[in-house]
């Protein structure tokens, strides 16, 4: 559908919100729950179902669609992944599909990494990790690919006492005349941290992040298997945590 039609409907659908127009909004952009959920790792869990994910998905768009306001100049595309995503964790949340010993184990591996990364004055290698975890290295490799699963959360999540992403990230409309600094100096430090990253680390974190690919695909571009691809994934995650928590002091901030 050409962009010009697109406007079109959306305009319709403001003034008239019927469930015809909307429909049509729909289908247009259902691709991007597809897209959503392609990107998510949990997608590859075989004690997921696809079409649950992808049902929760649609839910999110529709709720897009509804609030969605052309006038603030911001794509809806954007906007409406974030909805997206949301709904998806949200129905991953309900089902509990995390075993809470493998969140206890995410929770010491990160933490196992700050405190490694602050006393050696470098990154930790998976030996040292290991060690220090006094569990195996195989067992630190499963570890790393299921942390991946466990990477993206949403604004609300909470872990242990930590505060939450919607508490820590200051709201668009809250009048707070740090918020902008803030959010320059978080940039600063990310591009410091990501330049600390070897060069594979950075290549998965451009290609993940920036052009949109899911680990698979990085996989057959690097000639890695994706189980290779989340393990450095995951240590490049660590490392930006750390880093971000190390000047914040923030106990959950990626």
């Amino acid at each position: 559908m050409r962009k010009e039609k697109v406007e079109k409907i959306w305009l319709q659908y403001k003034k008239n919100p019927n469930p015809e127009i909307r429909e049509k909004l729909i289908i247009h952009y259902l691709p991007l729950v597809r897209y959503v959920v392609d990107r998510l790792p949990v997608s590859e869990l075989p004690s997921i179902c696809i079409d649950d994910l992808i049902s929760s998905g649609i839910v999110g768009l529709m709720e897009a669609i509804d609030k969605f306001d052309p006038e603030r100049k911001v794509k809806f595309e954007t906007y409406a992944i974030r909805r997206i995503q949301g709904a998806i964790i949200d129905e991953l949340r309900s089902l509990d599909w995390v075993p809470r010993s493998l969140r206890k184990k995410a929770n010491l591996l990160e933490k196992t990494y700050l405190s490694l990364q602050k006393e050696l004055g470098r990154t930790p290698t998976n030996e040292e990790l290991a060690k220090s975890m006094g569990i195996k290295k195989n067992e630190l490799h499963k570890l790393l690919i299921e942390e991946t699963y466990l990477s993206t959360r949403s604004l609300d999540e909470k872990e242990d006492d930590s505060r939450s992403l919607a508490e820590i990230v200051p709201s668009p409309q809250a009048e707070n005349p740090f918020s902008a600094l803030e959010k320059q100096e978080t940039r600063n430090i990310l591009r410091k941290a990501i330049l600390e990253l070897s060069e594979q680390e950075r290549t998965v974190i451009t290609l993940y992040y920036y052009e949109d690919l899911t680990l698979k695909e990085i996989g057959k571009i690097l000639g890695l298997s994706e189980s290779r691809i989340s393990q450095i994934h995951t240590r490049a995650i660590l490392h930006l945590r750390s880093r971000l928590k190390s000047k914040f002091s923030y106990a959950d901030i990626l």
